[in-house]
């Protein structure tokens, strides 16, 4: 019969894992596996209660519930490889990484109708896009995974990025401002089942990024050219160049005062 004390710590163990996987598993909207990892770690706690009352009983179930930690660690390792790796790169370095630019309201403003535009182009000629517009700060384990540039928007770089026949075309560009920090960049895909089938990769991507960090997404769809943008894991679709400029203007926080200015400094 093992000795109370060690009990106790593992059942301690059990509570602290299990309490560390229920807020991953419910951070990716998981839900089926933080039910099943609850329950195991109910029957896991029982089964080390009857071991430690009645030292002739539960030997056997105990044995296979050990085993199955070892199985049940290596399928979520393999699942959420993407998002373990993530994990693991905020706790190895700075969860995320400021700059000291300083911009008007009519830069902002420039800067999102040139992404408009660009997306406007884009969609009429079925190229697929991911914008990732980061408010004041960016996560640092996006701007790992690309290549940095550091260049004002403008939709013909936009645009050139995101050819098909261009090196980083697959990836996300990330924007600061009205600076393109990196492009090429590589997102977390959500775990969400229940999006619609006719969701693709970029989709899922721009969902997944905004699920576990404040930035805002833009999706164009190489197969429709449906224009999407995507925050706190919500997505809104089929947006017109006029929508989604509004959408950009409240990202950046543009004022109604300064936008209003712009549009009566151009009609002269």
């Amino acid at each position: 019969m093992a000795h109370p004390a060690w009990v106790v710590v593992d059942i301690a163990i059990t509570l602290f894992v299990a309490a560390l996987m229920l807020v991953f598993f419910a951070k990716r909207n998981s839900y089926r596996m933080a039910i099943i990892t609850a329950i195991y770690a109910v029957v896991y706690i029982t089964v080390l209660l009857l071991n430690k009352t009645w030292s002739n009983i539960g030997y056997v179930a105990l044995d296979v519930l050990r085993f199955f930690n070892v199985f049940w660690i290596v399928v979520t390792v393999e699942v959420y490889r993407s998002d373990l790796k993530i994990f693991m790169s905020k706790l190895a370095r700075r969860q995320k990484v400021k700059y000291g630019y300083t911009t008007t309201d009519e830069q902002l403003l420039i800067s999102a109708t040139e992404i408009v535009k660009a997306c406007q182009n884009m969609a009429k000629n079925d190229v697929g896009a991911l914008i990732i517009i980061a408010p004041t700060e960016v996560p640092s384990h996006i701007l790992d995974t690309g290549t940095a540039l550091d260049a004002t928007i403008s939709s013909g770089l936009l645009e050139s990025i995101f050819n098909t026949k261009a090196p980083l075309h697959d990836g996300a560009v990330v924007v600061l401002g009205d600076r393109i920090i990196s492009a090429g960049c590589f997102l977390p895909l959500s775990q969400e089942v229940t999006l619609a089938k006719d969701l693709g990769t970029r989709h899922r991507a721009a969902i997944g990024i905004t699920e576990e960090s404040d930035v805002f997404a833009i999706v164009v769809s190489e197969e429709s050219g449906i224009i999407s943008v995507v925050q706190g894991g919500t997505i809104k679709r089929y947006m017109t160049p006029e929508k989604l400029l509004e959408e950009i203007k409240v990202i950046y926080r543009i004022s109604s005062q300064s936008a209003a200015a712009r549009k009566k400094g151009h009609k002269k």
